[in-house]
């Protein structure tokens, strides 16, 4: 039976809102069959990234003058701009992923590859350098000379290659492919999804802390998407522990709306676009994994402006959460919405939350 559903977008001046017409069913392509849902149980990975001597928990600020300016009751800020000391909640992801192949005895002397646009790749590095194996980081040159000197400092081997993320992804896969080395990307797609899967599992950590950290669930989830690990990751884990009350909200460049654009086709699509500022959110192919867990989900899927970005990362900063465009984004968006804020459900008793995922560039 084929489903129909009406797309339901509110197309404001700046930012597009679309409504989630796959929401609970999930999408119905026949290319998804196979991949699997995301991990929504934090506990197995939690425990695992306890023992790492870098482990923390991160803090969770109320941002009052920034709920105000935006017309809800209360904004929640889980600020991962220290995590693990890497400055990025991708720390959690690709050590995650080397911490449990180390438990298996699966790490020692491998060499780990992958693509990046820096916080991904010092997540591969720390982790490689924490359990006995090696890191190679493909860099487009796009990204900033201080990424990859800071990888360099982590032990990682760094290689420019492409003009943009997608370029360098391919040159890292073909080096696994020829060389034998072990792909480590925070993307999946046909063939390639059990190491993406755990890797959004770290990502769960961030979550199960923000549950201990408040007393009620929020209203609202904002959460950034680049490939959409993260997004995926939030998405599972606020329907698991919250069920069906939290409206997530998932934000993506305009520049670069693969999930937006895939929903919307209710399919995987490439969704080309200028370069953004959100460097690293300007991904324009959707995670597999993310985007069949997000089309089941999220509520909502928001674009952002390079203009919006820059003023809310403005914004975030006077109230002291420096960040970068990327780092912002979900502040960006709520504090973007005003025309849409009912589209979006936002009253004056909503509750917020939204992530700053990475410290202001060096």
């Amino acid at each position: 039976m084929r489903l129909t559903v009406a797309l339901r977008c509110a197309a404001l001046p700046g930012m597009k809102i679309l409504a989630n017409p796959h929401r609970h069913l999930g999408l119905g392509d026949p290319a998804l069959a196979d991949v699997p849902w995301p991990v929504a149980d934090a506990s197995a990975a939690r425990s695992l990234v306890s023992r790492c001597p870098r482990a923390g928990v991160t803090p969770l600020t109320d941002a009052p003058d920034l709920a105000a300016g935006a017309g809800v009751g209360a904004l929640l800020v889980k600020d991962e701009r220290g995590r693990m000391g890497l400055g990025s909640f991708k720390a959690l992801g690709a050590a995650h992923v080397i911490a449990r192949e180390a438990a298996e005895g699966r790490a020692r002397g491998r060499t780990y590859v992958t693509a990046s646009a820096g916080n991904h790749g010092l997540s591969v590095a720390a982790g490689a350098a924490a359990f006995g194996a090696r890191a190679r980081i493909y860099l487009a040159e796009t990204v900033p000379e201080s990424f990859a000197d800071r990888l360099r400092a982590e032990g990682a081997e760094v290689v420019r290659a492409g003009a943009i993320y997608e370029e360098s992804m391919r040159a890292a896969a073909e080096a696994a492919r020829a060389e034998g080395l072990e792909l480590l990307s925070d993307s999946s797609w046909p063939g390639y999804m059990e190491r993406p899967r755990v890797l959004m599992e770290g990502y769960l950590i961030l979550f199960a802390e923000v549950a201990d950290q408040i007393d009620a669930p929020p209203t609202h989830v904002f959460v950034q998407a680049g490939v959409g690990g993260l997004a995926g990751a939030a998405a599972a884990f606020v329907r698991a522990t919250w069920g069906d009350g939290p409206r997530v909200v998932v934000v993506e460049p305009e520049a670069a709306p693969a999930l937006y654009a895939s929903v919307t086709a209710g399919r995987a699509v490439v969704a080309p676009g200028p370069v953004s500022i959100m460097g690293r959110l300007d991904c324009k192919e959707p995670s597999l994994i993310a985007l069949k867990g997000l089309a089941r989900d999220a509520d909502d899927f928001v674009t952002l402006t390079e203009a919006e970005a820059a003023a809310g990362t403005a914004r975030a900063a006077e109230r002291g959460l420096a960040s970068t465009p990327s780092g912002a984004a979900g502040i960006a968006a709520l504090l973007a919405a005003g025309d849409g804020r009912a589209a979006l459900g936002l009253t004056p008793a909503s509750r917020v939350l939204t992530i700053l995922t990475e410290a202001p560039a060096s």
